[in-house]
């Protein structure tokens, strides 16, 4: 025998939806609900005999019609589902990834080339600073020699 079916109401306080199956769970899947709406009081089974004949024409079809009025259930229409989602970046997001490389791969040759500059530089301030150090040294050799020369001759 098949179960008996019941017709239960919610609202959502524009529209009123409708819908006729055999228990409150199923009227709660029916209507894409989680939460226990009879507990809370904001769903009930209804005994309005239109809306009973209405919704036992279209058992489990989700009815609905504007919230307090009279007017004829409608039948609801499916929720769009929603678009699966591509796997994978997006295009915008692979040029983003490729441009971020190109500008790390630019300012890396450039960071390479001003510190190859640096060491060149240093390099020949350290052959500047050699080679003064040597005229240094040799000029003070020489100044030495000649001071010993000039001593000696007060002597």
């Amino acid at each position: 025998m098949a179960p008996r079916l019941k017709v239960f109401v919610t609202s959502d306080g524009l529209t009123d939806y409708v819908v006729a199956v055999s228990s409150k769970a199923k009227a709660l899947a029916a209507w894409g609900v989680h939460q226990d709406l009879f507990k809370s009081g904001a769903a009930r089974e209804t005994d309005d005999p239109a809306v009973v004949e209405a919704a036992l024409a279209r058992p489990g079809e989700v009815l609905r019609r504007p919230a307090g009025s009279r007017e004829a259930l409608a039948k609801l229409k499916p929720a769009k589902a929603a678009k699966p989602k591509k796997k994978g970046p997006s295009p915008a997001a692979l040029k983003r990834v490729a441009d971020l490389e190109a500008r790390l791969a630019s300012l890396e040759e450039t960071h390479r080339t001003a510190c190859a500059e640096i060491a060149a530089a240093r390099e020949e301030l350290n052959a500047r600073e050699a080679l003064e150090a040597r005229n240094y040294a040799a000029q003070r050799d020489r100044l030495d020699a000649d001071l010993k020369k000039a001593r000696k001759a007060l002597e």
